[in-house]
């Protein structure tokens, strides 16, 4: 049997030439990224952001596996999404104070399946 090439060309070529997409992600906006350990604990993370600015943050360490994230808590200023092992954070065009928002992650850390809450607090820079 004779194995066909596969172009995957296309579709690099597609994304690239989506015109007027721009991503307005903070990269730094976590300023204290405490690991959770996935053992019914909870952790505590500061975020810094613009406001109308977006933070996506992944949850996932090099020794973990995320199976669920869902939220506990949504947050009363900025809107929340939860995307895959991770989250994205919008904060309003017009920030006044701050904001929180919780967590509820499951998976497995090594070979341990368990849970772990994580209670984000969102200040405007």
């Amino acid at each position: 049997m004779r194995a066909r090439p596969v172009l995957l060309l296309g579709v690099a070529v597609a994304a690239s030439a989506m015109p007027g997409f721009v991503a307005h992600a903070s990269p730094l906006c976590i300023k204290e990224r405490t690991p959770f350990a996935l053992s019914h604990d909870t952790v505590k993370w500061t975020m810094s952001i613009a406001p109308g600015a977006d933070c996506i943050q992944g949850l996932r360490w090099s020794y973990m596996q995320i199976f669920k994230v869902s939220v506990v808590s949504g947050p009363s200023r900025g809107q929340l999404a939860v995307v895959g092992s991770g989250f994205r954070y919008s904060a309003e065009n017009e920030a006044r104070g701050s904001d929180k928002f919780t967590l509820l992650i499951s998976g497995k850390n090594r070979h341990a399946a368990g849970t772990s809450t994580l209670e984000v607090e969102v200040n405007p820079q």
